[in-house]
């Protein structure tokens, strides 16, 4: 093959490569967020069901704040198994490519170059290990308004866990 091929394509691998560990190491990224949701049920049955549904997933109460109306919830978040096999994977097959590519370009390597690929779980370590970790999500419970039918909640934690919350108690997004 042509050298200017090679190089071109050894340059554009190498990019992937680049955007591959980024990606992976995103993978572990805090994702917090703030969200204001509004429920129809009465102040009692919102304050069980955020009590319940927080018991449910872990979460044990850590701080209180009466005055602010905000309560701090905060659990364990375990790894996914399926995502640390999954970037294990990307990483292996990201990893062959480059090797692939870099055996064309200096053909006395040989096999040398495949030893790169015991590289590969190390990325599903790192996640499991960083994503492993204590998270909070705080709840703050809006002051009642006159005629106003519905009770307005601004909760601040991971996008995931609001996602979930707002599924879990037929939470509405505030506009």
């Amino acid at each position: 093959m042509q050298t200017s091929i090679l190089s071109s394509t050894a340059l554009l691998t190498l990019l992937l490569a680049v955007g591959l560990f980024f990606f992976i190491r995103a993978s572990t990224k805090d994702r917090i967020e703030v969200a204001k949701l509004m429920s129809d049920q009465s102040e009692e049955s919102l304050l069980d069901g955020l009590k319940q549904y927080f018991g449910d997933r872990a979460y044990r109460v850590i701080a209180l704040d009466a005055e602010q109306n905000q309560v701090t919830f905060e659990g364990f978040v375990r790894p996914s198994l399926f995502l640390a096999i999954f970037l294990s994977s990307l990483a292996a097959i990201g990893i062959f490519c480059l090797v692939l590519v870099l055996s064309y370009l200096f053909p006395n390597a040989g096999n040398v170059l495949l030893l790169l690929l015991l590289l590969a779980p190390g990325a599903g370590v790192f996640y499991w290990k960083k994503s492993a970790r204590l998270e909070q999500v705080a709840v703050k419970v809006e002051p009642d308004q006159v005629n106003q039918p519905h009770r307005f909640l601004t909760v601040t934690g991971h996008r995931d866990e609001l996602a979930e919350l707002q599924r879990s108690l037929n939470l509405k997004a505030a506009e």
